[in-house]
């Protein structure tokens, strides 16, 4: 009886010291993010992160002057698909009244006119490459092209998802506090993609007449990296300069 009982109390107290033990095990930690903002020349206000060594904004370009004053040309999402497919000059548009920033054609970033903030400039490629490879991607992997790496996109989108489709794959944590959410894009040919389970990015770097983009998807938890036609509208993020 008497081993019976010692044995019950040593069974109990190893118990206790491993629920202890469990208790000060470190959670692992989240990374601490420094954030900030800039306004651009419209007087629109931007939150900004810091992630790894980069200040990126953490919306989407929304301006609509670059920033000596002139204007860039707008196209209505109800207008004729024409407008917007045979416009070789800056021009930007919506979907949904602009609920997640503006939608660029290319032509705003060739230019010798700055759309960025003063101090900043649109996101490139290599910019691009550093944030993946800060939040978890492989170097192979962030020089790779299509869908690569594995939940990077789920750490980089508004948390729990916000503004995404009820019951997407793509699950945000914003770890990061990006904040991706899906402002879509307009196709070269003038149609619009109102599904709102996209979100597209030029980047500041072309390859002979196309340019690199990045795109996360509803029902991906990675992230896309091609080039293509510079008649698409999409997104900008910005980088402030060294």
């Amino acid at each position: 009886m008497r081993t019976l009982l010692l044995n019950t109390v040593t069974v109990f107290s190893l118990v206790c010291m491993a629920f202890l033990q469990s208790c000060n095990t470190e959670s692992p930690e989240l990374p601490v993010v420094e954030t900030g903002s800039v306004s651009d020349i419209d007087g629109y206000t931007y939150k900004t992160v810091k992630i790894g060594n980069q200040w990126w904004t953490a919306e989407n370009l929304r301006v609509t002057r670059f920033n000596d004053g002139s204007s860039i040309t707008f196209i209505d999402e109800n207008t004729n698909d024409t407008l917007w497919s045979e416009t070789n000059e800056p021009a930007y548009t919506t979907i949904n009244n602009g609920q997640f920033g503006l939608l660029y054609n290319y032509a705003v970033i060739e230019t010798s006119l700055n759309i960025a903030p003063e101090g900043w400039h649109v996101a490139t490629d290599e910019d691009w490459k550093a944030l993946e490879r800060e939040v978890g991607m492989s170097q192979n992997e962030s020089n790779a092209l299509g869908w690569r790496g594995s939940t990077e996109a789920e750490l980089l989108t508004a948390k729990n998802s916000a503004g995404w489709p009820e019951g997407a794959t793509l699950f945000g944590k914003d770890t990061y506090q990006f904040n991706a959410k899906p402002g879509g894009c307009r196709v070269f040919n003038g149609e619009l993609n109102l599904q709102g389970n996209t979100a597209f990015w030029w980047t500041g770097t072309t390859d002979g007449n196309e340019a690199w983009y990045r795109y996360f998807d509803a029902s991906q938890t990675r992230i896309f990296r091609q080039h293509t036609y510079k008649g698409y509208g999409m997104s900008i993020r910005c980088v402030k300069n060294n």
